[in-house]
Parts: C-alpha cells; structure tokens; sequence
C-alpha cells in the first residue's frame, strides 16, 4: 500500500508537470499537427481537458504495469479516475464561471490542479475498496471512447459551448 501511494503522489506531480507543459507544446513545434491531437490547440475547455487525460492515461499505463499482480483494480480504478478528471475540468470551470459571469485565471489554474488531484485520490482509493471491479471493462472502453473523442474533434469540433473559446 505504501507504493501505490508513492506512486499516486509521483503520479499527481507527473500530470501537473506534463500536462502544463502540454499547454505550450503545440505552440512551440509551430502548430505540429500530430502534436495537436495530443495537446490543446487552442483555449476551449474541450481542448484543455487534454491537459489531464493523456499524461495521467501515460501514467496510468506505468502503474497497471508495475501493480496489476497486486492490485486487481488498478485498471478500472485508474480509468475512473481518468474519466473523472476529465470531466470535473469543464464541470468546476462552467460551475464558477456561471456565478462569477468570467473566467479568472488563477481558478482555471487551481481547477486543472484540484481535477489532478481528485483523479488520483478516487483512483486510489477505488483501487484499495475495489468497488470497480466489475466495470473494468466499461471503464475501458469509455476512455478509449474519450481518447477517440480528442483526435476525431481536435480539428473537426462540433458546434457546442465546450469546443469554443472563452
């Protein structure tokens, strides 16, 4: 138990570190198309939530490698918590927005924060109950769903308040 805590912990500063350099990464290779599938290629909320699913997905893949023999729900607890993050980033951004009537920087900043470690913290605990045992499956195809998801609207957005700038 104490190395999966180690590892959420690493895992939780790995994703905040990736993931904020994401957010620079399509800038930086001039606009690299297959770079843009991967990071956000501009402000909208949808875009930002690539920010948290694809380093913790990378690093969801470490930790179902090094734990699966012991931990038996490692795999739909990261998955969970995947698709949690993901979506508390557009809940709590929409949810403060709505009564502030803006967006305030340092919030956006402390929501990508805070979704990070919400993620990892129901993961973890999810891996040591595991209730989520027999939605490994669902919990699976759901983030590839999602994975999907990001290369199909990166360049082909439908027309919805999420894929729009603010």
């Amino acid at each position: 138990m104490k190395h999966l805590k180690r590892y959420t912990i690493i895992g939780i500063f790995f994703v905040l570190t990736i993931g904020t350099l994401a957010h620079f990464l399509y800038d930086w290779t001039e606009y690299n198309h297959i770079i843009g599938f991967f990071t956000p290629i501009n402000e909208s909320i949808w875009e930002h939530i690539k920010l948290l699913f694809f380093p913790m997905l990378i690093y969801s893949l470490i930790m179902i490698i090094k734990f699966h023999r012991k931990y038996a729900c490692i795999t739909s607890s990261l998955s969970f918590g995947i698709i949690a993050g993901a979506l508390l980033i557009p809940l709590f951004y929409y949810a403060y927005t709505f009564i502030l009537g803006k967006n305030v920087f340092i919030f956006d900043i402390s929501i990508f924060i805070l979704s990070i470690v919400i993620a990892f913290w129901l993961s973890y605990k999810l891996t040591l109950s595991c209730r989520l045992e027999s939605y490994t499956s669902l919990l699976c195809i759901l983030v590839c769903m999602l994975f999907i998801c990001f290369f199909v609207f990166t360049y082909h957005p439908p027309h919805a308040a999420i894929f729009q700038e603010p």
